[in-house]
């Protein structure tokens, strides 16, 4: 566990990045630092492994003041990824991802096994081990990147915006990735992220921040959005915190009914599009027992009758649920219309930003 104790970052000019933070975060799980450009999010991340010294408070790791562990010796037993992934470009990529191990003193024929190894754990192929970080894509660089974080078996991951620099359908994919690894892994991971949408997939707790380094509010991704703290908080979030919601609500709930005749199917049961007088029209589709509500919704948006798809995870057709359906569940999951009251917060409350 990492624990912030009325932590303050105040530099010389008299700025403050940080003001008065305290909060913990727990073990095993990942907690998700959000919010505006200045409110001192990647200032709390860094003071971790005190790549940043705060100017007063605690921070503890595992109960320990990280300030009475050696620098080097703290960061590497804590692992660290960077937005433009910060390889070496002199070096190939897997004695990129072995770095850290040979600072440990690891033999080379070690350290590059545990890189390889881990070149398939986050789903790259292992001939790119050859390579040089420049012959890749920025994908393929992120996800080095958090290889070499790995490469050591670090309890604590430090993740600071590390999917901001990508492409949005790669970064969909690496958000995917984090969460299949942290679902074998179990670390300790803190993510930085200015998304709030970033934030609501991945955080199992998210803790908004406010400008000035004031924490706002820190709760479950689904409480949240359903109760924000204040006004700060709720309009952080966004006019569509309710659509976020139904991320959280399984598609498992929505009532099928068999597919009608006008739904044109492959020989394997596949759809191929709803029959027309003028032809096939769009289709959505959604997996009942992997998709979220949202995901119902948005395939009946996408199909030109307005009545979504199920398909079971081969892609074949289990039945179809028309708006109605969907929407008796959005009626009964939608959040109350004016937010939170407050209760619940982590923070002091105000909607009052503090001075940068």
């Amino acid at each position: 566990m990492i624990t912030f104790e009325d932590v303050t970052k105040r530099y010389r000019d008299g700025t403050v990045a940080v003001a008065d933070l305290s909060l913990e975060v727990p073990t095993g799980a990942i907690t998700v630092f959000v919010g505006p450009s200045g409110c001192g999010k990647t200032t709390s991340l860094r003071m971790i492994n005190r790549m940043i010294d705060a100017t007063s408070g605690r921070i503890t790791l595992d109960g320990q003041d990280v300030r009475e562990i050696d620098p080097p010796t703290l960061r590497r037993g804590i692992g660290y990824v960077i937005q433009q992934a910060g390889l070496f470009p002199h070096r190939k990529i897997v004695d990129n991802v072995a770095t850290v191990p040979y600072l440990l003193g690891w033999s080379k024929r070690k350290a590059r096994a545990r890189a390889m190894d881990l070149l398939e754990l986050v789903g790259l192929d292992p001939g790119l081990a050859g390579r040089y970080p420049f012959q890749l894509s920025g994908g393929q660089q992120q996800r080095v990147g958090v290889a070499r974080a790995l490469a050591a078996d670090p309890p604590v991951l430090l993740m600071d915006e590390p999917f901001s620099a990508v492409d949005p359908i790669v970064r969909a994919s690496l958000q995917d990735e984090l969460l299949r690894l942290q679902s074998e892994l179990r670390k300790t991971i803190v993510f930085v992220t200015h998304d709030i949408d970033e934030a609501v997939k991945l955080g199992d707790t998210v803790a908004v921040m406010r400008v000035g380094g004031r924490l706002a509010q820190m709760a479950g991704p689904a409480t949240l959005l359903t109760e924000p703290a204040d006004d700060f908080v709720r309009e952080f979030l966004g006019r569509d915190r309710g659509i976020r919601r139904l991320s959280f609500i399984s598609a498992k709930e929505v009532r099928l009914r068999p597919a009608p005749s006008d739904l044109a199917t492959d020989e394997d049961g596949r759809p191929l599009g709803w029959r027309t007088a003028n032809g096939l029209a769009a289709y959505g589709t959604f997996t009942p027992e992997t998709d979220s509500l949202r995901a119902a919704l948005d395939a009946a948006l996408l199909s030109a009758n307005g009545t979504a798809v199920a398909v079971d995870e081969e892609g074949r057709v289990r039945g179809v649920a028309g708006r109605d359906a969907i929407d008796e569940l959005l009626a009964e999951y939608a959040p109350p219309a004016s937010g939170g009251s407050g209760e619940g917060s982590s923070g002091d409350g105000s909607s009052e930003e503090a001075p940068a």
